[in-house]
């Protein structure tokens, strides 16, 4: 007997539709949640958000539901259901959150990428030719593609079976870097996984940086010690950060004294001198600059409960300008 359309099996769920069912059931409130897989984590917001200055690592970022853009270096990349964000380097930005409400929140995930899975996948070949040798900025907006989704949505549904965790995990971990690498945004992932490329002697440069934000930078000195003439190197790095080496250590280390002085109760002089700064007061006007108001005012309020609109407040005038952190 011939099948009626209510007796054909049911219809696979959208990637998407599983995805927000998956990080809702997971997520309560605004915030950013860890999850039991490696590398992966969640967020959820349920009202538009001003731009909030943060560090973007090596990574993939999915929107399940709701809307959200990325500022780098005054240019706006924005991102939703159908659109992923990438990122090859750790890169300051500012992350703005468009569209979420209560009943719609927006919803997503955050997979770290690895490098060495990066190169080994280049290494065995059998990928499309890399014609694309210009660095550009180390962030893109890409197509959501349900060969990408797919392997996402497996990654998703270990959570619902713990155990298989640990070796499911890292076989799908791979498809979706070599999905990456066939997506329209590979040359940005291949410019960090070649070892004779300009972007992976730049993100060794960046590693430096970040295990030494406090010491004195000599570019001449950064840039030979991976290998680069120091106006190629400066070039490079503005290229793909959207700063210069100078502005990127200033932003790594008044982040550092932020850190110190909400966490840890240091007062701004101790966290200026801590993370590198011989003036204070060279402290405080850099400090006003990245973050809208003065080191100690900026950090009252934090204090005092208003933490997540004042924090995406004090940064809203800083993206939309290349970042005002003087060579």
């Amino acid at each position: 007997m011939a099948l009626r359309p209510h007796d054909t099996a049911a219809q696979p769920v959208p990637p998407q539709e599983a995805m927000v069912r998956i990080i809702g059931a997971r997520t309560t409130g605004s915030g950013d949640f860890e999850t039991p897989i490696a590398g992966l984590g969640f967020f959820r917001r349920e009202a538009p958000a001003s731009p909030v200055v943060c560090m973007v690592e090596p990574s993939i970022v999915l929107v399940a539901q709701g809307a959200k853009q990325m500022w780098v270096g005054g240019d706006a990349y924005p991102y939703d259901t159908s659109r992923f964000l990438v990122t090859s380097l750790d890169v300051p930005a500012n992350s703005e959150v468009l569209a979420a409400s209560p009943e719609r929140p927006c919803l997503g995930l955050v997979l770290k990428l690895d490098v060495r899975v990066l190169a080994e996948l280049v290494a065995q070949g059998g990928l499309p030719p890399h014609r694309d040798r210009s660095p550009g900025v180390g962030v893109g907006i890409g197509a959501a593609t349900p060969a990408l989704l797919a392997p996402f949505g497996r990654l998703l549904e270990l959570l619902d079976e713990p155990a298989a965790i640990p070796v499911l995990a890292p076989l799908i971990h791979r498809e979706i870097h070599y999905r990456l690498l066939m997506s329209d945004q590979a040359p940005k992932l291949r410019q960090i996984a070649s070892v004779d490329g300009q972007g992976y002697r730049i993100a060794r440069a960046i590693d430096w940086l970040k295990l030494n934000y406090a010491s004195p930078l000599r570019v001449d000195e950064l840039a030979a010690r991976v290998q680069m003439s120091a106006p190629t190197f400066h070039h490079h790095f503005r290229q793909l950060t959207a700063m210069s080496p100078l502005q990127y250590q200033k932003w790594l280390r008044l982040n550092e004294a932020k850190r110190l002085m909400l966490s840890e109760h240091s007062d701004a002089a101790s966290a200026a001198f801590k993370v590198g700064y011989e003036s204070p007061s060279q402290f405080s006007r850099e400090y006003s600059r990245l973050f809208g108001a003065p080191p100690k005012r900026d950090i009252d309020v934090l204090r005092d409960g208003a933490r997540g609109a004042n924090v995406q407040t004090h940064a809203k005038d800083f993206v939309r300008r290349r970042p005002a952190l003087n060579d």
